[in-house]
């Protein structure tokens, strides 16, 4: 098969060569998918794409008008599809449902002890040759109550690194995860984790259900001076109210790997150019605020089973022989 490959870079395509023992015809494009490059994409028969780029319905239509019938997303995240577009055009949309929760759970453990002991303030002051305490106190995590929203395989590791730390852990999921129970982990009403954690660590997906999920109603109910961590969606938090509640003190720290309007900001080096998303800029003047640019999943091993998951996908795109679990439909979103 001819693949399109959007937002391809450097770091991944030895992975992708190395996964592509069907030797399909890999296209890599560097530039994002966007209305303006959907053209590059005629005469592929599929088109794959990372979280960053538009497959809007104005761009699908473009792809389906240059033969393009499959979407083959290298992430576990479809928010950026329009999935009903999709049905409608005829495309076959595969994610990659599952690389390394270990690697996003790891790093949403490093945000929270970063933010807790003020590591990336220490770092920079050390380098200057102050080495004075002040305002570097953290907590004990062990014995703290931490919250996590959404346990599915990433949240089920989150609870397992947390419950290491000697933390009560409180979850909130539709579906309660059997392996969560079992290690001690307490569901509950969003109302009590909100009221009752000291860390609230956010691994839902994002769909309308969980848009804005963290809303200035939800901080305000949120114990004064919790740490918020997103390594999730960044929808699924609504970054102006989350700024209100900064400033006010309510919220006392936020680990974000993960931003609302990160597709025209994560990604690219921008260090040359003037920052005109006054939302983000707030946002990075908080001395309380840690945020990396989408990199939670950025580890050898879960970059490696990516590129295997999606040429896995493009062999069974060739075969017929779709796996279910990898498929997206609109149904999803129900």
């Amino acid at each position: 098969m001819k693949i399109a490959v959007f937002s391809s870079q450097p770091y991944e395509r030895p992975f992708l060569d190395e996964a592509n023992t069907s030797s399909h015809e890999l296209l890599h494009f560097s530039a994002a998918l966007t209305p303006q490059t959907a053209p590059l994409a005629r005469g592929c028969e599929a088109v794959s794409i990372f979280v960053s780029d538009d497959a809007s319905a104005p761009v699908l239509e473009v792809l389906a008008a240059g033969g393009a019938r499959a979407l083959v997303l290298r992430s576990a995240g479809f928010n950026h599809v329009d999935l009903e577009a999709a049905e409608r055009l005829g495309f076959e949309v595969l994610r990659v449902p599952a690389y390394s929760p270990h690697a996003i759970a790891e790093h949403t453990v490093g945000l929270m002890l970063t933010l807790n002991r003020k590591l990336h303030r220490a770092y920079n002051r050390v380098r200057e040759q102050n080495f004075s305490l002040g305002g570097l106190m953290g907590f004990d995590m062990h014995g703290k109550t931490a919250g996590v929203i959404g346990t599915g395989e990433i949240g089920e590791v989150v609870c397992r690194l947390l419950t290491g730390f000697g933390c009560q852990v409180l979850a909130s999921d539709p579906n309660e995860n059997p392996a969560c129970v079992e290690m001690g982990v307490r569901y509950v009403e969003l109302d009590e984790l909100y009221s009752s954690s000291h860390i609230i660590t956010l691994h839902c997906p994002l769909t309308p259900a969980t848009h804005h999920l963290i809303d200035a109603s939800a901080l305000g109910r949120m114990r004064d001076g919790v740490m918020l961590i997103n390594t999730s969606r960044g929808g699924v938090i609504d970054t102006r109210a989350l700024i209100a509640a900064l400033k006010s003190s309510k919220v006392g720290a936020v680990g974000l790997d993960v931003y609302e309007e990160e597709g025209d900001l994560f990604f690219r080096d921008l260090s040359e150019q003037i920052l005109d998303d006054d939302v983000f800029a707030r946002l990075l003047t908080f001395p309380n605020v840690l945020v990396t640019a989408h990199q939670g999943f950025f580890t050898h091993e879960a970059v490696s089973a990516i590129a295997r998951t999606t040429l896995a996908n493009i062999d069974a795109l060739a075969s017929g022989e779709l796996p279910e679990r990898h498929r997206v439909t609109s149904r999803l979103f129900a």
